[in-house]
């Protein structure tokens, strides 16, 4: 956010809310060439409470304005989680002559009953303002855990319809419906529960990819948040690869099982760090051409990670792709980031002789190229301006798992320190003694994509990275380092 990083750790390519709470992305759409973020907001505290909408946008996905509130809680309800949608040909009628309306579909939690229904609320002036519809809520199954919906328009052999993807929380389900018009819905199906099922389902999203980008080989892709239950503890993002016909989801091969903790690794997640949850993707792109936001937080500490007058960050915008690793179809992500400045080039050091130590600006990115000879590691130790370790990547050849570990960090000046849990780690698929990565540091944040992006890991961190110690067990040699700095390019 333009004029508040002068706060500490404040990060400056991660959007955060010039003041106050926010968690999840809501009604990501793209509309008159410009992408609107909405989502979770306290606009009265630090604390999630008094849930609303809160509202930015941008033209390239890493400078945003903030607008004021779009969907403010009230004594009836507050504003949960939810989509929004370009309704092109009026089909709720809430256009006037010339107009487009803008659809919000959203989680109302009664603040009497504790019931979660869902809502809408529209905007004709390109998401500026909103008005809540009258005739709420649409869709009330008499549910306290019945939330998040996320609508796409479906295009099959029997037209043209809305489709609404929500989860029971509480039961591990998905529940699909559709309607004409938006507001009267008909339940089509269900799905779960499967997969990882250690805590609630939220924030489900169902778009559809094609293979190696062959139109011919389309597959759907269902997202899953949960909480807790993830991959590295606590808040964490699933996915299925597989059919949708516009009634049910079909995993491809039989359905993931309910997993125990034990089995998690034999899941596909969308990101393997403790700090990506309820990332969902943009309305109103071209089919196939999915963008994803995520939160980069954790439920296990959000609430007290230190803050002054703001708490939240989103990840970096993502662009998805589907491609065959390890003989299936799997989720690949690539970051939305500055080109920036190359700053630094190292090339062709063999590590186990030499230890370089590398200087990077406090928002960068990072291109690294190894070749990690078997049973070898590599390690990158990320420092902080007193020398301290922030924390560390490091990859072994013998197990093909990569780590990014910030249990070392330091706790002071009231930092984050000492409250972050350690360690998250991934296995690299195929096989070899390559290993290629970009990170991106941001102040607080650390995102790393590996394989191609095959394996995504997203932490937050207590202080701003200033140096690299680059190290190897074994023989290690870099191929190639590079450092761009993204700071300037804001």
């Amino acid at each position: 956010m333009r004029g508040c990083r002068r706060m500490t750790h404040r990060p400056l390519i991660h959007f955060t809310p010039a003041r106050h709470w926010m968690n999840d992305p809501n009604g990501l759409v793209f509309h008159e060439g410009r992408y609107h973020l909405f989502f979770q907001h306290n606009p009265w505290g630090i604390d999630h409470a008094n849930m609303s909408w809160g509202h930015a946008s941008s033209v390239d996905l890493v400078t945003w304005t903030e607008h004021p509130v779009a969907i403010l809680a009230d004594e009836h309800e507050q504003v949960y989680s939810g989509s929004v949608v370009v309704d092109v040909d009026d089909t709720a009628g809430f256009a006037g002559a010339g107009q487009t309306a803008l659809v919000a579909i959203y989680t109302s939690l009664s603040t009497t009953t504790g019931i979660q229904s869902q809502s809408l609320a529209y905007s004709v002036d390109e998401g500026m303002t909103w008005t809540k519809y009258a005739g709420n809520p649409v869709l009330d199954r008499g549910s306290r855990d019945f939330r998040d919906p996320k609508v796409f328009r479906y295009d099959g052999p029997a037209g043209a319809y809305w489709v609404m993807v929500a989860v029971e929380a509480d039961e591990h389900q998905v529940v699909f419906y559709r309607s004409d018009d938006l507001k009267d819905w008909t339940q089509l199906s269900s799905y779960g529960p499967a997969g990882a099922v250690g805590g609630v389902w939220e924030c489900p999203d169902l778009f559809p990819l094609a293979v190696d980008g062959d139109p011919a080989d389309e597959r759907w892709v269902l997202v899953i948040s949960l909480n807790p239950g993830g991959i590295a503890g606590g808040s964490g993002t699933q996915y299925v690869v597989g059919d949708f016909d516009g009634r049910c989801f079909v995993p491809d091969g039989p359905a993931p099982l309910a997993a125990t903790s034990t089995d998690l690794a034999q899941l596909d997640w969308l990101d393997f760090g403790h700090d990506c949850y309820a990332g969902v993707t943009f309305s109103g792109l071209d089919r196939g051409r999915p963008l994803l936001i995520a939160w980069m937080n954790n439920w296990d500490y959000a609430r007290a990670f230190p803050a002054t007058t703001w708490r939240g960050a989103m990840t970096l915008a993502r662009t998805l792709t589907l491609r065959t690793v390890d003989g299936r179809a799997q989720l690949c992500s690539a970051p939305v980031a500055p080109i920036g400045t190359e700053v630094m080039r190292v090339c062709g050091v063999d590590l186990a002789e030499s230890v370089p130590e590398v200087a990077v600006p406090r928002v960068a990115r990072v291109g690294l190229r190894a070749r990690v000879a078997p049973g070898a590691r590599l390690e990158v130790t990320l420092c902080s301006g007193g020398g301290e370790q922030v924390a560390a990547l490091r990859y072994a050849s013998g197990d093909r798992v990569v780590e990014l570990d910030r249990a070392l960090a330091p706790a002071a000046d009231g930092d984050a320190g000492g409250m972050l849990p350690g360690v998250s780690r991934a296995v690299i698929p195929g096989e070899g003694d390559l290993f290629e990565a970009t990170i991106i540091l941001d102040l607080t944040g650390v995102e790393v994509f590996a394989a191609g992006g095959a394996r995504a890991i997203t932490d937050l961190v207590t202080r701003p990275v200033d140096r690299l110690m680059l190290g190897a067990h074994g023989p290690v040699r870099l191929e190639r380092l590079t450092v761009h700095d993204l700071e300037g390019a804001q």
